[in-house]
């Protein structure tokens, strides 16, 4: 099975951290962010990984090498030029020949990649998105009216919303979709998949998921790791 990580942001949100490091590198807990992913890659039967670089694409090279250290086989696209997050698979054509998965490189989780790839095949459709309900604090009290009399004041409810993960199944027809050379976004490809009327399915993981954007994000991970990723 062959996975993308897409490591080719700036991650401006992580400043000053990323100015000396990409952001895939930072470390969290005795590893780097892209050495966890890899690894779960790996324990999951994934024996091909692709990396999609630009920002200080020689740092990850080097640090990351050939895979043989995760029992893998590693492999590098450079950009030229940023290309969003879809965008890098164009200079992956010619490798993607297969069914695959892609996802950020940003993300910390323990999704069972097998069987998120299986799920993805058991599909009617070229294109699955992993999914994820989060918990939003609402910091003010939500009134419930009926006219002008008040019924409730529910004083700072939680708000559910299911998001997208950052993880995503492709069937390789998918890239004829991808432009060559252009930025071209996961939400560009949605858009026209949906104008299209092609369908898109969904997987909604209940496994822990965390988007490291920011540095409370970059805090949490440190105790994420603790609990769930420490050898």
């Amino acid at each position: 099975m062959k996975a993308v990580i897409l490591a080719g942001g700036l991650g401006e949100r992580l400043r000053p951290f990323t100015q000396a490091i990409p952001k895939p590198l930072l470390p969290v807990g005795e590893q780097s962010l892209l050495e966890i992913q890899i690894s779960n890659l790996a324990k999951h039967g994934f024996g091909e990984v692709y990396i999609a670089t630009n920002y200080k694409s020689e740092y990850i090279e080097n640090f990351i090498g050939d895979g043989s250290q995760f029992n893998v086989r590693i492999f590098y696209s450079r950009e030229t030029k940023p290309l969003g997050t879809c965008g890098p698979l164009s200079l992956l054509r010619s490798h993607l020949e297969t069914p695959f998965i892609v996802m950020n490189g940003d993300i910390l989780t323990t999704i069972d990649f097998a069987r998120f790839y299986r799920h993805g095949m058991d599909q009617p459709s070229d294109f699955t998105i992993a999914t994820k309900n989060v918990v939003t604090p609402f910091n003010f009290g939500k009134v419930h009216v009926e006219g002008n009399r008040i019924l409730k004041v529910e004083e700072k409810p939680e708000l559910f919303t299911e998001i997208v993960a950052g993880i995503y199944f492709m069937r390789p027809g998918l890239l004829a979709l991808v432009p060559d050379d252009q930025y071209f976004g996961i939400d560009h490809l949605i858009g026209q998949m949906l104008s299209e009327g092609r369908p898109i399915t969904r997987y909604l993981m209940e496994e822990y998921w965390l988007d490291i954007g920011r540095v409370d994000d970059y805090s949490e991970a440190e105790e994420a790791y603790r609990t769930h990723f420490k050898r």
